[in-house]
């Protein structure tokens, strides 16, 4: 025998179910609302000739000039690129690239000469170049303690889980833990300007000011402050094995020493392509137009080669380039512009064609009688 029941519907107009036991059930049917029954006022633009041809010439007139504009500036950035990997016989590296090792107790130097062709105004960035590095790695990305190198007493004594197998070392907390700060390049670059009487003119290199502001003064930050006695705030850590030095010896300068070293700071900021560029040095320009930063001529780079890049069949550069007001050289930004731009051109002038052609065609038809 069937319960008896009824139905109700309240003033939004749900409607309920009530049956012999008490209980009630809501129905699947939507509230009589404009939103859910779909009765909002909406906008439809209908696409016709003139409304559409205009913006594809419009999107067309913007677009190339831009892209002119970035490549043409792109163009005139100077770049120069330097590769001592030393794999081949012939290079100046070869020794060391063959010869050297992490554990390595005696650096192994190399000279490589190189001619400028034309002169560098203005202020002249040097980077270090890596080919063939995976740093963004999921597990690689993630070993690290942001805790520690916040400066939190705790996390030096007591590293992440994340920075395993990098956290301990000899039963020692390892500072700075994990792979990224293990794989810290430690090249040493230096460049010198060779006179016309053959004079050795060394090019001095400014190592402050090349990591972001907000990374030297929110994200890293020494343990009990950047103005403590580092040798005593690390005592009792162990540095990462691949390191020649421990952390509070990576510089003479206390306000770049310790998790605050400029170095450390750009290399732990991970590269999101296997091909990437690090800034190394400033060489700024003297204030005089008339000098300029790098005048045209022979140089040589001593490098101490102390960075292994076989073992994952890497290579490295130096690479010295001007700056414009959009950065570095890429030329990538100016040719995208100019590709759409034509793109949108050649269509525009296509539909516009097709408009001529067929959009004033007479629809009426003759009706028999």
């Amino acid at each position: 025998m069937m319960a008896s029941g009824f139905t109700a519907k309240d003033e939004d107009g749900r409607v309920s179910v009530s049956g012999a036991g008490g209980g009630s059930l809501l129905s699947r049917k939507p509230d009589n609302t404009a939103f859910k029954q779909q009765r909002l006022p909406a906008w439809q633009p209908i696409l016709t000739a003139g409304t559409v041809l205009p913006a594809f010439f419009f999107i067309s007139l913007v677009f190339i000039p831009i892209g002119v504009g970035l490549f043409v500036t792109s163009k005139n950035i100077k770049e120069f690129q330097i590769d001592y990997t030393g794999d081949d016989m012939s290079s100046p590296c070869f020794n060391c690239s063959q010869n050297i090792s992490w554990n390595s107790t005696r650096p192994c130097t190399c000279s490589i000469p190189f001619h400028l062709d034309q002169p560098y105004e203005s202020n002249v960035l040097m980077y270090y170049g890596l080919s063939n590095f995976y740093q963004n790695h999921r597990r690689y990305v993630k070993s690290r303690d942001d805790n520690q190198l916040n400066g939190n007493i705790d996390s030096l004594t007591k590293p992440s889980k994340d920075c395993e197998p990098y956290a301990f070392y000899e039963n020692k907390p390892i500072a700075p833990c994990g792979a990224i700060a293990n794989s810290m390049f430690n090249d040493t670059l230096e460049l010198f300007y060779i006179e016309p009487n053959g004079t050795k003119t060394r090019i001095p290199l400014k190592k402050m000011g090349i990591a972001w502001p907000t990374d030297k003064h929110v994200k890293f930050k020494n343990p009990g402050g950047n103005n403590q006695n580092l040798t005593a705030v690390f005592q009792g850590t162990s540095k990462p094995a691949n390191w020649h030095k421990s952390v509070y010896e990576l510089d003479t300068d206390p306000d770049n020493n310790g998790f605050i070293n400029e170095d450390f700071i750009v290399w732990m900021r991970t590269a999101a392509l296997p091909t990437f560029r690090k800034l190394y040095r400033i060489i700024e320009n003297k204030n005089d137009a008339a000098v300029p930063t790098l005048p045209q001529g022979n140089y040589t780079l001593e490098v101490v080669y102390n960075y292994l890049v076989r073992s994952f069949d890497g290579r490295k550069r130096v690479i010295l380039s001007t700056i414009s007001w959009m950065g570095g050289k890429n030329p990538f930004l100016g040719i995208a512009y100019i590709t759409v731009g034509s793109i949108c051109f050649f269509l525009g002038v296509v539909l516009l064609i097709i408009h001529y052609k067929y959009g004033k065609c007479s629809s009426s038809t003759e009706i028999p009688s």
